[in-house]
C-alpha cells in the first residue's frame, strides 16, 4: 500500500513542477523523501552520516569567488541541506 502511495506522490509532483507550482511541488518531494526514509528503513544516523558527508564535499570544492558568484544570485550564500531532528 506505501508503494502506491509513493507512486501517487511521484505524480502529483510532478504535475505541480510542470504546472509552475515549484515550492509546492518542493514540499512533496520532502514527503516522498520522508515516506522512502521509512520505506527503506533508513535510520538517523545513516541520513546524518550522509548530509555530513554531502556538506564535507560542499565545503571542500567550493572556493572563494564560487561563493561570491552565488552570494550576487540571491543576495545569500547557496543554502545546504541541515538534519534537524
Amino acid at each position: 500500500m506505501m508503494y502506491e502511495v509513493l507512486v501517487t506522490l511521484e505524480e502529483c509532483q510532478k504535475t505541480l513542477a510542470l504546472g509552475g507550482d515549484r515550492g509546492t511541488a518542493q514540499l512533496v518531494a520532502v514527503a516522498i523523501l520522508e515516506l522512502r526514509i521509512k520505506l527503506n528503513r533508513i535510520e538517523d544516523s545513516e541520513l546524518k552520516a550522509l548530509c555530513d558527508a554531502v556538506l564535507r564535499d560542499v565545503k571542500a570544492s567550493e572556493r572563494p569567488h564560487d561563493r561570491k558568484r552565488h552570494e550576487g544570485q540571491r543576495g545569500r550564500a547557496p543554502a545546504l541541506l541541515k538534519l534537524v531532528k
